[in-house]
């Protein structure tokens, strides 16, 4: 009984500390590329993670130098599904946003959370209980209350702004299915879908953000402190790749969708605190006080027996490889 609630209370720590760790990057990367992009002008933001997975690159490979992440076998075809959906999301994202209003862009990216939840009914047989349900609409409604204004719809908007949110949702489920699928964990993955999406996006990348912005990258005038933004954007990056990787990993795509919006209610609690209260009202703050709610529901409601339930079992491979990093620990949620 001693050793179960053991595992139990290291499994409640591991989980708060992958999401910590998620937050804590997350919100971090966004307050630096605000100051990069809007402060200092370096608008180019696709060429920008592409630089991202650079980095992040460079760790996967300095982490296996050190021993501390092992070869791992991924097969091609999967690799470039996971490199597609990726890129997509990431290009899709930053068109939708060109191309819509932002009211109907937050609308765009709250979708991601009931296309992810179709995803795993569909795909894994994932039963979701009333309270859990009711819950992940208490974190829609709120975050939809406190962030979507003004909304206006257009043709090329709604298509771009489809292909962002299955891109994503896809490529959500198929972190976690990656690592269930061949025993990888996030060091292991990230290894192998990381070299091919700095390479693809660093060749797209200028183009794309010459259509969106009509300027060329190549003709951007760094400065020493934009130099130094951009640096510090691309070390928290790793952070951000790898604790999005660990956290879909150890939970789903539904639940780093939803508990994720905690992040939203930060940079705007922190935009408030350090840019000035202009567009704080009643309205914003009801909002974000219905997301922190619906966020503790969810993890009570899906952390109960059949709250959320798997009613497949996706076969894995066996063989792990020894002295590899394994940041999994417990069930999923």
């Amino acid at each position: 009984m001693a050793s179960s609630l053991s595992k139990s209370d290291k499994k409640k720590v591991l989980d708060f500390a992958a999401w910590s760790f998620n937050i804590t990057t997350s919100v971090g990367i966004i307050m630096v590329n605000k100051a990069l992009m809007a402060t200092h002008g370096f608008s180019f933001a696709t060429t920008l993670t592409g630089l991202h997975f650079v980095t992040t690159t460079l760790m996967t490979i300095v982490f296996r130098w050190l021993g501390l992440s092992q070869p791992s076998h991924l097969p091609l075809p999967d690799l470039i599904k996971f490199v597609i959906f990726s890129n997509l999301s990431i290009v899709g994202m930053n068109v939708s946003l060109m191309w819509n209003s932002v009211g109907f862009y937050q609308i765009a990216k709250l979708c991601m959370i009931p296309a992810s939840c179709l995803l795993e009914v569909v795909f894994d047989h994932v039963h979701y209980s009333r309270d859990t349900k009711l819950s992940i609409m208490v974190v829609l409604i709120g975050v939809a209350v406190c962030t979507v204004t003004d909304v206006s719809v257009n043709a090329k908007g709604l298509a771009a702004a489809a292909i962002a949110v299955w891109s994503t949702a896809l490529q959500q489920y198929y972190v976690h299915f990656l690592q269930r699928k061949y025993s990888l964990n996030s060091f292991n993955l990230l290894g192998h879908t990381a070299p091919a999406q700095a390479g693809s996006l660093l060749l797209v990348g200028p183009f794309v953000d010459f259509l969106l912005t009509g300027k060329r990258v190549d003709h951007f005038g760094f400065t020493s402190i934009a130099l130094f933004f951009l640096t510090l954007s691309c070390v928290i990056a790793i952070g951000v790749n790898l604790s999005q990787f660990i956290c879909i990993g150890r939970f789903s795509a539904v639940s780093f969708q939803v508990l994720g919006h905690m992040k939203t209610v930060l940079v705007l609690s922190l935009g408030f605190l350090f840019f000035g209260k202009e567009g704080l009202n009643f309205q914003v703050v009801l909002g974000m006080i219905l997301a922190v709610v619906g966020m503790i529901w969810y993890g009570n409601a899906s952390a109960k027996p059949g709250g959320k339930e798997r009613r497949s079992v996706l076969p894995v491979r066996s063989e792990k490889p020894s002295g590899a990093l394994d940041e999994k620990d417990g069930s999923e949620k």
